[in-house]
């Protein structure tokens, strides 16, 4: 018996995920959302379109609750690592609290090889299994605006997390190649999700969360390995 496309995605319970969410949920998938607020989580499930969805509170540094996540979920077909951890915009590489610089990496890199590691299993049991990362181009040497090398050095902890969870998708997705499982990161842009956003050229949420969500959808001879942004290549 045919059973509807089941995606997880992480942090969401605010901002870029809630958004992911609900497309996904737009598309017919059943979602399960995760992150650290129960009763947050059970709002956006409540305003998913469509049934079936799901709420399971996860702290994706929780090396435990992550172990336990594939006895939690059962099914999966799509695994969207969308949570991340930022510091300040004025942090640089060489006045960095490394303790905070930790904390930016253990979120953005170590979270999601740790959840591609314990939900790969599962997912090889799907008939058309994909892995979207959510990266930036904060990570990326080619982005002309908020690249790596545009900065100036800012915001040093969270380009060089996203740029290793670039390096961690290529890994991967090569390591899978001869598989179905199908890999990608993809960039939402910039996005309105926090205030101040739209005066600095911010799109809509919705335009960021298409990106995440066409890498949910690509076809089972769609792209490995890339960086996308709206669907187009992105340098890195």
């Amino acid at each position: 018996m045919d059973r509807p496309t089941i995606s997880l995605v992480t942090g969401a319970g605010r901002g870029l995920g809630v958004e992911v969410a609900r497309q996904l949920a737009a598309h017919g998938y059943q979602v399960i959302v995760t992150g650290r607020d129960e009763a947050r989580l059970a709002e956006v499930v409540a305003g998913l379109p469509g049934d079936g969805h799901r709420a399971l509170r996860l702290d994706v540094t929780d090396a435990e609750q992550v172990q336990a996540l594939p006895d939690r979920v059962g099914e999966l077909d799509v695994l969207v690592n969308n949570a991340a951890a930022y510091v300040d915009w004025t942090e640089t590489a060489t006045n960095a609290d490394l303790g905070a610089a930790r904390a930016v990496l253990e979120t953005n890199l170590v979270a999601p090889w740790a959840l591609i590691q314990a939900l790969l299993p599962v997912l090889r049991r799907s008939a058309h299994p994909r892995i979207v990362n959510v990266a930036s181009g904060a990570g990326s040497h080619g982005d002309p605006d908020f690249g790596l090398t545009r900065r100036g050095g800012a915001a040093a902890s969270y380009g060089i997390s996203k740029a290793a969870l670039l390096a961690l998708t290529s890994t991967v997705a090569a390591e899978l190649a001869e598989t179905p499982v199908i890999v990608n990161a993809v960039c939402p842009g910039l996005t309105a999700t926090y205030p101040g956003a739209e005066a600095m050229g911010a799109h809509p949420i919705g335009a960021g969360a298409e990106s995440v969500v066409w890498a949910a959808l690509v076809p089972d001879n769609g792209p490995r390995g890339g960086f996308f942004r709206h669907a187009v290549p992105v340098p890195w």
